[in-house]
């Protein structure tokens, strides 16, 4: 039996757009759907949604080879589900990332839960009730802890672009256009995604602010660099057509013309501009570590650097900030020439 997503346009209601489905009768995968349909409601982004429907894709496709059915029953989930399909993961070749495989195994989890609460197979068991520490008037302020079954990441590091880089890779663009969207992603640290969605009147050049829409729909105002300000005032004036959709970013020839710049258009854009000047690690998350990289080295603290990127957790600014040894030293010699130091006295 074979399985598909499929979108949606015109659902209603409390139905989420992305629905998994059999192939030759078009029958719903109910409990799927259901988990769904539940995201949907919470108001999870539709790319969220669309990657959980194709995590909850693979894993009917291998329940129904070992079970011959997409429909799940509390009695046929068993303690080692979740570990045999880790297991079934494991053993392709070549097999998919450890994140891959904690993302597909995490959203497997929350579905059956969602339709069996006392499911054997659940990854989090339950939430376990630890104290950190004791105080003098009672113990501390518990927390909880959810255990996952997952396995090990290899942590990844990313090395930010080197001045050199930046110069030839930024050396190739000509128009404002694709100048002031490298510029955002460098200058400002924005997210691809967030430099196709933004809308001509998120740009306020009076004000010399940029509002940005990051992740969960979050708003944010950035600080723009004068540079990226010239850039997109050029951009407006002498290169965006008229008339054209509300996207600041549109398209400049072509069928699309005035259309807002796609996803696929701006990979081509980089693709051509990595061959071009041979930076072939040059795309838009690199671009963003590189900001972070230089937001710290520059002296920035953390909280601010937190919010300059969007992020709800200053954990999650930690993994962009790569310091060498060099900025320690740097840094060190800084700090330790603001202190006063005592002078040591030696006996002659």
């Amino acid at each position: 039996m074979k399985f598909r997503v499929i979108s949606i346009k015109t659902a209603a209601g409390a139905h989420s757009p992305f629905r998994v489905v059999e192939q030759d009768s078009g029958r719903e995968v109910g409990w799927i759907n259901r988990y769904l349909d539940r995201e949907y409601v919470r108001r999870l982004a539709n790319k969220s949604l669309y990657s959980y429907a194709h995590s909850l894709l693979h894993f009917v496709r291998w329940w129904e080879s070992v079970h011959h059915t997409s429909d799940i029953s509390e009695a046929d989930l068993a303690d080692s589900t979740l570990l045999d399909y880790i297991r079934f993961q494991s053993s392709k070749q070549p097999p998919p990332s450890a994140s891959t495989i904690n993302d597909r195994v995490a959203c497997a989890d929350r579905a059956i839960r969602n339709e069996f609460p006392d499911a054997p197979c659940q990854a989090a068991p339950g939430f376990h009730q630890v104290y950190l520490h004791r105080r003098p008037l009672g113990l501390g302020r518990p927390r909880f802890d959810l255990s996952r079954l997952r396995i090990r990441e290899p942590k990844l590091t990313i090395v930010p672009l080197s001045v050199d880089e930046v110069a030839r890779f930024w050396s190739s663009f000509r128009t404002a256009r694709d100048l002031a969207i490298v510029g955002l992603m460098l200058m400002h640290g924005l997210r691809s995604a967030e430099v196709i969605a933004l809308n001509r009147d998120d740009v306020l050049l009076s004000e010399g602010q940029l509002r940005v829409r990051g992740k969960g729909n979050k708003m944010r105002f950035l600080p723009l660099a004068p540079e990226t300000t010239q850039l997109l005032d050029h951009y407006l004036r002498l290169e965006r057509p008229d008339p054209c959709s509300a996207a600041l970013f549109v398209v400049l020839k072509g069928p699309a013309l005035g259309q807002r710049m796609t996803a696929a258009g701006l990979r081509s854009l980089f693709r051509h501009h990595r061959r071009t000047t041979g930076v072939t690690i040059a795309n838009p998350h690199r671009f963003r570590h590189t900001f972070a990289s230089d937001m710290v080295r520059s002296g920035i603290s953390l909280p601010a650097l937190m919010q300059l990127m969007g992020h709800a957790d200053i954990e999650t600014t930690l993994h962009y900030v790569q310091v060498s040894p060099q900025d320690v030293y740097l840094q060190y010699a800084r700090a330790a020439a603001q202190c006063i130091h005592p002078q040591p006295r030696i006996a002659l």
